[in-house]
Formats: C-alpha cells, structure tokens, sequence
C-alpha cells in the first residue's frame, strides 16, 4: 500500500504477482475436463487454451505462470461468484477473469501458444 496524499492505493504490478502452486496443480489436473465439457460453447474458450498452453510454457516467467494459473484456476473451480449453472450469466464471472488474465500477460502469450489453441478446435489436439 502507498500513501498519496491522504488516498491509499494498493500496487500490485503483474510483475508481482503471486504464484501458487496448488493453481498449478488444480488446472493441471482439471483443466481439459472443463474445457472439453464447454468447449464452442462460451466464446473465450481459445483464450483459456492459449492461456493454458502459455502457463505450462517452460519459456513463461514466474509471475506470468502465476497470472494465468490464477485465473484458470477460478475457470475450473466449482465455486465462482455467479455459478456456471445460471443460464446466461453463469460464465460472465469466468470470462471477466480470463479476459483480464489474458491482458495481464499479452506479451508472453505467442503465436505458438494460439495456433495450439486453435489445433485443439480443430480436433488435432
């Protein structure tokens, strides 16, 4: 926290950015259930494959691995703000999530990272 002038900010640079390596294991092991289940039917689904794919890179910093494993593992988890079962609005928490994350760590997501994505809705994966 810094104080400015009698206001109170938080920093928190993506550069540091927690990473948690029970995130890891989660997505790892859950990851493909969810997004097979869902897959073509929300519209950020390549965005997690390529943020998935990204977070697994060996060539990914620290602090990027950490941003997508978060929130891929809030994609995943069971328990959301708005549960996935409400028609309609169910994913919007999830898709606010991953849409962020993906911002987060634009530059570390490549083009290697979406053609996989995309290999994977083709059926090549």
């Amino acid at each position: 926290m810094k104080k400015d002038d009698d206001k109170i900010t938080a920093e928190l640079t993506a550069e540091k950015f927690p990473y948690s390596k029970e995130n890891e294991e989660m997505v790892t092991r859950n990851f493909w259930t969810k997004t097979k289940k869902f897959a073509g039917k929300i519209p950020f689904t390549k965005d997690a494959i390529a943020m998935y794919y990204c977070a697994v890179d060996a060539k990914t910093p620290l602090w990027a691995k950490g941003i997508a494993f978060g929130a891929l593992a809030y994609f995943i988890s069971p328990i959301d703000a708005i549960p996935d079962a409400i028609l309609g609005l169910g994913f919007t928490d999830d898709a606010a999530i991953i849409a962020a994350g993906i911002k987060a760590i634009s530059g570390q997501v490549t083009n290697e990272h979406k053609e996989k994505a995309e290999a994977f809705f083709n059926g090549e994966k």
